[in-house]
């Protein structure tokens, strides 16, 4: 259900893409993560799960979203859209600049996470996470995305076994590079090394979506809990609508959605995007089942 730099199993992912306008931020994205993850590297090694994101300025520390109590956040936006007959998801998460490459090295709740906009600068950095959180990185890995995703911010969160149960959703807000396609990250491959992109893959996904620019009557209500801070707030949609692809075989690649297909409900139109070696995916059919309202 994701890239891991090391053998692991992952399962009941939940993935949201927002679209709003933020009073300082402009036009931005937003992007919700969350599943149960099992590492198979061994106690020795810790591992990690790598999000790619098609971030048009290089994204840092403060894109990532505290959630604080608000740890059931995508809980309640699965909720909202899909009231009955659909089973929680677990509580595992999952998973401004200078034009000079680098990596961002800091903490957010359990994660370590190395953010960097060229993947080969990653090794370098990799002596700053804690050893009990270190993975390996496989160089096929690495080259993989330097080849098929270019221009695009690598988010690697490195964890260990002890604290994976205790992870809250992670939540980031960055500017698209294409404002009206809003792209989920769902490459799979659990190996530590790159991904099959010929591969046909099982899907585990709950898939939401939510726009500030939702319409009266556009989707289903997310209640969210009381208190909620304003700073997590301001980056929530309203109402939320959603798939649920359950054990349906895909094209290995990412989801995505036009924006103007989203305002409009037509979620059968969630296709999946499998990179190609330089600036533009390749689009490939995937069918969304079990849409919500």
């Amino acid at each position: 259900m994701c890239i891991s730099m090391d053998r692991a199993a992952f399962s009941g992912t939940t993935l949201y893409a927002g679209r709003l306008r933020h009073p300082t931020h402009g036009l931005v994205h937003v992007l919700g993560y969350q599943n149960t993850a099992v590492n198979l590297a061994g106690d020795a090694h810790g591992n990690a799960m790598l999000l790619h994101l098609p971030a048009r300025r290089r994204m840092r520390k403060g894109n990532f979203l505290p959630v604080g109590h608000a740890d059931d956040v995508l809980s309640r936006m699965v909720d909202a859209a899909w009231p009955v007959a659909v089973a929680p998801v677990g509580a595992m998460d999952w998973m401004g600049a200078d034009d000079e490459p680098q990596v961002e090295v800091f903490e957010h709740d359990i994660y370590t996470v190395l953010l960097a906009d060229d993947p080969t600068l990653l090794p370098a950095a990799l002596d700053q996470v804690p050893p009990r959180k270190r993975p390996r990185l496989d160089p096929e890995l690495l080259e993989f995305y330097a080849a098929h995703y270019p221009g695009h911010s690598l988010a690697v969160c490195c964890f260990d076994n002890a604290e994976a149960a205790r992870a809250k959703p992670l939540l980031m807000w960055y500017s698209p590079l294409s404002p009206d396609l809003l792209i989920l990250p769902a490459l799979d491959c659990h190996t530590g090394g790159a991904p099959d992109l010929a591969a046909v893959v099982p899907t585990d996904h709950f898939v939401l979506y939510g726009t500030d620019e939702a319409p009266d009557g556009w989707g289903a209500p997310v209640d969210y809990p009381a208190g909620m801070g304003h700073e997590l707030r301001q980056f929530l949609p309203r109402t939320v609508m959603g798939s649920h692809f359950d054990g349906i075989p895909l094209p290995n690649g990412d989801f995505a959605l036009h924006h103007d297909d989203l305002l409009n409900g037509r979620l059968e139109r969630i296709h999946r995007l499998r990179p190609t070696p330089g600036p533009t995916p390749a689009p490939a059919p995937a069918t969304a089942p079990a849409s919500a309202p």
